[in-house]
């Protein structure tokens, strides 16, 4: 692939948007990627709006997604749509959290995994990739209920509920 992958992920502080970046950056370069990522935490502490941009391909020279540029705008928080939104270039893919339904998690911190899941169907990196990422950047004990999540958000996003940005 000599296409940059552009990624944009977004939300509040507390919501695991650095931890998606993290697991993002990582899987990529499991598969073989050159990787560069960089956060924008405006106030990063619990409830402040908090970015990261990953950037992926065969050689990438900025972590910087350009504006208008971002291949996939993954957000976690209803309320940051509309402030991240120019990132999206025309053709783009949104993936908000409206795309599971009210409940479906087992445990709302899972969002961020459900959501790269979705990311996940969109992306030319292995399952095996991504699921030793995501174990990488979690504790042990919270395997199972994201590897449900992980799920979840593919399956959302296999039936068709992720649309492009026009």
């Amino acid at each position: 692939m000599d296409k940059v992958k552009n990624i944009v992920i977004a939300g509040l502080g507390g919501q695991g948007v650095l931890t998606a970046s993290d697991m993002l950056a990582e899987a990529a370069f499991r598969a073989g990627f050159d990787v560069k990522k960089s956060e924008l935490h405006g106030m990063s502490q619990r409830g402040g709006s908090v970015s990261s941009d990953v950037r992926y391909g065969a050689q990438v020279l900025s972590p910087m997604v350009p504006a208008g540029e971002a291949d996939v705008l993954l957000v976690l928080e209803a309320t940051q749509i509309e402030i991240n939104r120019p990132m999206l270039r025309a053709g783009g893919v949104l993936i908000g959290p409206d795309l599971l339904p009210e409940g479906a998690l087992k445990n709302k911190k899972s969002l961020n995994v459900a959501l790269l899941g979705a990311v996940s169907t969109l992306l030319d990196i292995s399952q095996e990739h991504w699921m030793a990422a995501i174990y990488a950047n979690l504790a042990e004990k919270l395997h199972k209920v994201n590897d449900q999540a992980f799920a979840l958000g593919r399956e959302a996003a296999l039936q068709g509920s992720i649309a492009q940005h026009p």
